[in-house]
């Protein structure tokens, strides 16, 4: 109640009424007897013939009360930086059934672990804050208003979202995904709790993008995120984005997935690693120069005469060098609990924070993240708005769009670059003043 519908340009006026991919199937799928079994054919009206399909929409409008359940331990040093733990819980009828009881088991094992630590006297450094959304099969709409509502303070003090969405999808391999800064903190989780060593096959850690509620802390907010998940080979290996709009022939049970409960204790175990560990460490534990990295590894590949490769790889060195610098001339000594000074390891851990931040454009494709260090999916390497952009511009023959995304890279690389430089230069005047 009382918010403004914005009129925006690229919202379509057609009525628009979703089905589920198995009835898209019956309805424009070829015949069966000439489905050819060694090789994918794609959807596509029959040939011969006409084929008349009425929908009949009994659609009622209503309005639901969607509720999160938020609750916190707060900390003891730095009480207002906020380490976020999300999971969600069934809301009115979801399409999915069981997929949210998985998350909401790992949230509270963790929860009761770590109150018989606290009934000990335990408090973390940094508040934990423990989020159950609501509404997240609808579009995520629980995470969306309450992060909307409380915009201007999680700006200033979330330090990283832990994501617990669904984790428990599959049961072939573990699937870990991370911000480029905290690829290493994940790969190290994952290599200490790893029992099964079968199902955890080395540390490949990637950043691609990922379902759920942590879509606004990512892309709004440049918040660094991870989360663990078992999966399916074959599902991992598939686009991601347009997850809540399928719609499973088969859910599979829990009970069916992992009879012992062995993947979801697994979970548990590396999510409440990682976030004590943020949540403790005096020093945030995010790898500057893996960010630089990440930039350097996205623009190798194919891309067209169009992109000015040179220019961005110069402008990426840059930032490799200015990382290299902080995270030898900032990072070391104050990880050293002998010149560990308060003001210094605060001033560290404001710039660390915001490390991603530089890389939120404007504007994104349909599709993609607007945080640009998020790949489409594990076989693309590129940044995935200049691959998306060559696209554009092959099918219009125009390269307007692809000068536009270039201007974004390079323009989020250099303030990156400017930021680490920027907090240099602060860390130097202010110790210089002190000394």
């Amino acid at each position: 109640d009382g918010s403004y519908r914005q009129n925006r340009l690229n919202l379509t006026t057609l009525l628009v009424q979703p089905i589920s991919a198995v009835l898209a199937k019956n309805l424009i799928s070829v015949p069966e007897d000439a489905v050819q079994k060694d090789r994918c054919i794609p959807l596509q009206m029959p040939a011969t013939g006409k084929k008349i399909i009425s929908l009949n929409i009994q659609s009622v409008t209503t309005y639901k009360t969607i509720s999160n359940v938020i609750g916190y331990l707060k900390g003891t040093v730095f009480p207002d930086r906020y380490v976020i733990i999300g999971s969600h819980h069934n809301g009115l009828n979801t399409y999915g059934g069981r997929e949210w009881a998985s998350s909401t088991a790992v949230i509270t094992a963790f929860i009761q672990a770590l109150m018989l630590k606290v009934k000990r006297g335990w408090r973390p450094d940094r508040t934990i804050v423990f989020c159950s959304w609501g509404g997240t099969s609808f579009g995520n709409i629980g995470s969306y208003e309450w992060a909307e509502d409380l915009k201007r303070v999680l700006q200033r003090n979330v330090v990283a979202y832990v994501s617990i969405h669904n984790p428990v999808r599959g049961n072939s391999t573990l699937h870990p995904v991370a911000s480029p800064s905290l690829q290493q903190l994940a790969a190290e989780s994952q290599s200490f709790n790893c029992v099964e060593k079968a199902k955890c096959p080395g540390s490949n850690v990637s950043s691609v993008q990922i379902q759920g509620d942590s879509d606004y802390f990512i892309n709004h907010l440049g918040v660094p995120a991870t989360q663990f998940s078992y999966e399916d080979i074959k599902t991992s290996e598939n686009s991601s984005f347009l997850s809540e709009a399928l719609f499973p022939v088969h859910t599979t049970k829990t009970e069916e997935l992992d009879p012992s409960f062995s993947l979801h204790e697994t979970i548990a175990k590396l999510t409440g690693q990682v976030t004590l560990q943020i949540a403790n460490e005096p020093v945030l534990p995010f790898n500057a120069l893996d960010i630089a990295l990440e930039v350097q590894n996205s623009l190798k590949g194919n891309f067209c005469d169009e992109v000015d490769i040179p220019q961005l790889l110069a402008v990426a060195s840059r930032l490799r060098d200015t990382a290299e610098l902080f995270q030898s001339d900032e990072m070391r000594p104050a990880n050293d609990p002998k010149e560990r000074a308060p003001v210094r390891v605060r001033m560290l851990n404001d710039v660390l924070q915001s490390l991603e931040k530089s890389f939120l454009v404007h504007r994104a494709p349909p599709g993609l993240y607007r945080n640009i260090l998020y790949r489409l999916d594990e076989r693309t390497s590129q940044f995935s708005v200049l691959l998306e952009a060559l696209e554009h511009c092959k099918l219009h023959q125009s390269n307007e769009t692809i000068q536009a995304a270039l201007s974004e890279v390079l323009n989020s690389i250099n303030s990156a670059q400017v930021y680490f430089k920027a907090g240099l230069d602060v860390f130097e005047t202010t110790l210089a003043g002190k000394k």
